[in-house]
């Protein structure tokens, strides 16, 4: 976890449940309820509940960052929900964006696999086990990062059907062949 101007972040890594599809959408759990992460943190069910509300009653929108540099928006997420499992998102890389490009073969090259969430704890407590329990949090983010937090937390999908994601893999298999051949 780190914490800069009382933004938190929780990184959880990407993976078998989580892809990229449709152009260069990508979706998964950013933060799965009752596991501990790397920082002995618990996310308890309901915790993204109220700032979800705040945020579609605003007419908001959780942010999509690469790295969780707020100078480095990526794409939009479309859906943000909490399920039975977690909190739930589902979005879209801007490739007319460099670092959504980026992003795009980052993940389809497999070099990209983590999720990570970005926060204000509102509520939270101590469990028997010295485990903070995060029970009411405002969701500001969720970024693409290198080394999660979280390893439940996955990107479940990726994929791309348009022509600039074919362009983008064919360009990558044509740099890995000439590295290859040097």
């Amino acid at each position: 976890m780190r914490t800069q101007f009382g933004l938190e972040t929780k990184l959880c890594r990407l993976g078998g449940d989580v892809s990229v599809t449709d152009g260069t959408v990508i979706a998964g759990y950013a933060s799965v309820f009752g596991a501990v992460d790397q920082g002995g943190d618990v996310v308890e069910p309901g915790a993204y509940g109220a700032s979800l509300a705040r945020l579609a009653a605003s007419g908001g929108r959780v942010k999509m960052l690469w790295q969780h540099d707020p100078a480095a928006p990526i794409g939009v997420w479309d859906e943000v929900r909490e399920d039975g499992r977690g909190l739930w998102v589902s979005g879209r890389l801007l490739t007319d964006v460099a670092q959504g490009r980026e992003a795009a073969a980052l993940i389809a090259a497999g070099a990209i696999d983590g999720l990570s969430i970005g926060y204000r704890t509102v509520t939270a407590a101590k469990d028997a086990g010295g485990r903070r329990r995060l029970k009411v949090l405002e969701l500001w983010e969720v970024s693409l990062v290198t080394f999660p937090m979280l390893p439940e937390a996955r990107v479940a999908e990726a994929k791309s059907t348009g022509d600039e994601w074919r362009a983008l893999t064919d360009a990558l298999d044509r740099a890995r062949a000439e590295l290859a051949q040097r």
